[in-house]
């Protein structure tokens, strides 16, 4: 595996794979990895002839208040597992090749709209910070495909937003979330939890089948949120945000919607989880 901060390396590597009519993949993270990581490397192998990761801690999608000095920093244990995973190149820039001008200096994307919403009111330009990094990663590396996990569901719908309008040739893969044997959703963040609060961060999963299950079967959207809040609450939770939304537009549900997606930030210790579940809903 060749480990490289240039962009000038990627470039030539990647050229000459085109040069081949070879096709790459990407999959964008700030490491700290996981399993969930390591499925998107598999899956990308499956999808394209070569496989480019990156790991680069975006100091534009953290807000003052939030975890950037503190956030995990594991390189020689990410690179181990992303050599045994068959990665070709891992791309370990510094904030100063991605910001040689400083954040204050640097162009921005946005995307209206989707991005305010959730977590994005609770973090205000956190998804500024997330549309600019990968606009910037994609056109270092300007792959065929890039892979991202569903856990973070709104960020991969905005990511698909930007890519569409901005018509970018990219094809944006959403993979499923791999979880703990206890339902948990694995993040980089859970190495913040206490081993009796990691028992208990199962109960965010369990919210969310709870409205599931409840709307499946013809319960009010606000009664089931009622209840499984109380269920958060009641695990140490203090919840965020917990919402029953379109899954296909991310707006608020209405009776007639079939697509619906369950999604949900809270507070539990020091980390802050995000989890959601699709479903459809049978109106016959």
């Amino acid at each position: 595996m060749i480990t490289t901060a240039a962009i000038s390396t990627i470039r030539e590597h990647v050229n000459a794979w085109r040069r081949k009519g070879e096709t790459v993949a990407f999959v964008p993270t700030m490491g700290n990895l996981h399993q969930g990581h390591i499925t998107l490397v598999n899956e990308a192998k499956k999808r394209a002839d070569h496989v480019v990761v990156s790991i680069f801690v975006n100091p534009m999608q953290f807000s003052a208040n939030e975890d950037l000095d503190g956030y995990p920093r594991t390189l020689e244990q990410d690179s181990d597992k992303l050599m045994a995973a068959g990665t070709e190149i891992l791309f370990t820039p510094t904030p100063e090749i991605i910001y040689p001008n400083g954040l204050a200096q640097q162009t921005f994307v946005e995307v209206p709209d989707i991005g305010d919403q959730l977590c994005g009111a609770s973090r205000p330009g956190h998804f500024r910070g997330v549309a600019t990094i990968v606009t910037k990663l994609f056109n270092i590396v300007q792959p065929d495909i890039a892979l991202f996990g569903r856990k973070d569901f709104q960020q991969l719908m905005i990511i698909k937003t930007m890519v569409s309008d901005l018509s970018m040739p990219i094809e944006v893969i959403g993979v499923d979330t791999i979880r703990e044997a206890s339902g948990l959703a694995m993040s980089s963040r859970n190495g913040y939890l206490t081993a009796e609060e990691k028992h208990s961060a199962a109960a965010l999963k369990q919210a969310l089948d709870t409205i599931v299950e409840a709307i499946k079967h013809g319960e009010s959207t606000e009664v089931a949120i009622v209840t499984a809040k109380k269920q958060l609450t009641n695990a140490g939770f203090t919840p965020d945000y917990l919402e029953v939304r379109n899954a296909k537009t991310l707006r608020q549900a209405t009776a007639t919607d079939t697509d619906l997606v369950v999604i949900a930030a809270a507070y539990l210790g020091k980390a802050r989880l995000i989890d959601n579940v699709s479903f459809s809903r049978n109106l016959s």
